[in-house]
């Protein structure tokens, strides 16, 4: 992948370690955090989108770090990379929203390490990289991409765009209206999880915007080499629910789906990646996922 034909992002920010958001010039305590998972987890609700409404409610406008510090690894090859990325997403997804007549808003890529605090709340790297609406911000540990290659099997700089993508696709379903119909049917108390959820529909919405990102960056650079588009579709393969279940508890559970299959991950990129067009990715209305 010849990714340094990218115009480079300069929306990438180094959050550090812990770093992020303040309501009223303080953050949330580890007690409420903890009051606030067990009181999700007992309604059935998701304690990250719990937070992100509390952080809406306070006015929270995402992380309080606003430029890389100078120990960030802000010149080293990796960080560059991210910046690429990002940045030819934010080519892409200005020139898809401007042709349906609508103004794309780029979201901001915090870098941190081991944990951060989020509009979502607290998280660790442990948890992968992740999307909050609530500050419309993807957080990424750089040592994911290490875990993706040496757990996961899933090597490649292809790889790692497409997590990145992924994430991004995330952002995407927020300006579009998708994330909020997702959290009012969370609300009227309907039950997302499952092999034919809401949630496994609007995972794999994102892994089909990953594709269509793909399929316009490489109308525009030209950048992908031999092999590159296998490593994306072995990263899909890699993080299927079925598979990552079938290694941590020795039995596949479609009840307890969220991000759908090895599969469907697969398909859902190859669609995205193979028509270019947001259209072809509405998962919601699919018979057949």
């Amino acid at each position: 992948m010849q990714w340094k034909r990218a115009r480079r992002s300069d929306n990438v920010v180094d959050g550090g370690s812990g770093g992020g958001f303040r309501p009223g010039g303080k953050g949330l305590s580890l007690g409420a955090v903890v009051l606030i998972v067990g009181f999700g987890l007992i309604t059935g609700q998701d304690p990250l989108q719990i937070l992100g409404q509390l952080a809406d409610q306070a006015g929270v406008t995402g992380s309080s770090v606003q430029q890389p510090s100078a120990k960030s690894p802000a010149n080293n090859q990796q960080t560059d990379f991210v910046r690429a990325v990002l940045g030819d997403t934010e080519d892409t997804w200005r020139q898809i929203f401007q042709q349906a007549g609508r103004q794309y808003q780029d979201p901001t890529l915090v870098l941190f390490n081991g944990s951060v605090r989020s509009a979502c709340g607290m998280a660790s790297a442990a948890s992968g990289p992740f999307y909050c609406p609530g500050d419309r911000q993807v957080y990424l540990d750089l040592s994911f991409f290490r875990e993706l290659e040496q757990r996961f099997g899933a090597a490649g700089d292809f790889a790692q765009a497409y997590v990145i993508a992924h994430e991004v696709g995330h952002h995407v379903q927020t300006l579009l209206g998708v994330s909020a119909k997702v959290q009012a049917a969370r609300q009227r108390g309907e039950t997302l999880e499952g092999d034919n959820g809401l949630l496994v529909r609007q995972e794999l919405q994102a892994d089909c915007l990953a594709g269509v990102w793909a399929h316009h960056a490489q109308q525009r650079l030209q950048w992908l080499e031999a092999g590159d588009l296998e490593e994306a579709l072995n990263a899909a393969n890699a993080i299927g629910d079925d598979r990552l279940q079938q290694q941590s508890r020795g039995q596949v559970m479609p009840d307890a789906f969220t991000h759908g299959t090895s599969a469907q991950r697969v398909r859902w990129f190859k669609t995205g990646f193979a028509q270019g067009n947001v259209g072809q990715c509405d998962t919601f209305k699919a018979r057949t996922l």
